[in-house]
């Protein structure tokens, strides 16, 4: 009998529960982490997360590692390189996102803010939350707002407030 209670989302494969069980909702509070993450976000809007979770290696080779100080150098050509990947997602706004998001985290750090510094100053004073499906808060709203203003793509509330509850900037309650 397992301990954990989980959500209907995490109870459908082993993958998902070992992610649930052990990733998701873990502090997440360096920039290369949450850069990542948004990028994985990204990847997932209108798909499942187990599909990026299964991607999700190939992400991280063809990807750099997710430096996103050598994908903000990225070219066109390694765009045609990305859409050629069969092992990645290959959908070009999303991959363009992945650049741009690189580009823009670097343009914070060079004005001396960090990405996860500016992810977590949105932290809302009660950590539980508006509860796992909620979908949204006024958090992730503003966060999703802040982050387009200083260029980011692929970053709406629905995706950030995804975006908050796998790093732990909310607690995870059933």
């Amino acid at each position: 009998m397992c301990d954990i209670t989980r959500p209907d989302w995490a109870n459908s494969s082993d993958l998902l529960r070992d992610y649930y069980d052990n990733e998701w909702g873990a502090i997440v509070s360096d920039t290369p982490g949450i850069y990542e993450r948004i990028v994985l976000e990204g990847f997932q809007s209108g798909l499942s997360w187990e599909i990026v979770l299964k991607k999700r290696p190939a992400f991280r080779e063809a990807f750099d590692g997710f430096d996103q100080a050598k994908i903000a150098m990225y070219t066109d050509d390694d765009v045609a390189r990305l859409l050629d990947n069969p092992e990645i997602i290959r959908n070009e706004k999303k991959i363009r996102a992945a650049i741009t998001n690189a580009r823009a985290t670097v343009a914070l750090e060079s004005a001396g803010v960090s990405l996860a510094g500016l992810v977590w100053s949105f932290a809302p004073e009660d950590p539980i939350g508006p509860g796992p499906d909620a979908g949204r808060s006024a958090e992730s709203t503003a966060l999703a707002h802040e982050l387009k203003r200083h260029g980011f793509t692929f970053v709406g509330p629905v995706t950030m407030f995804a975006l908050m509850q796998a790093i732990g900037i909310y607690e995870h309650r059933l």
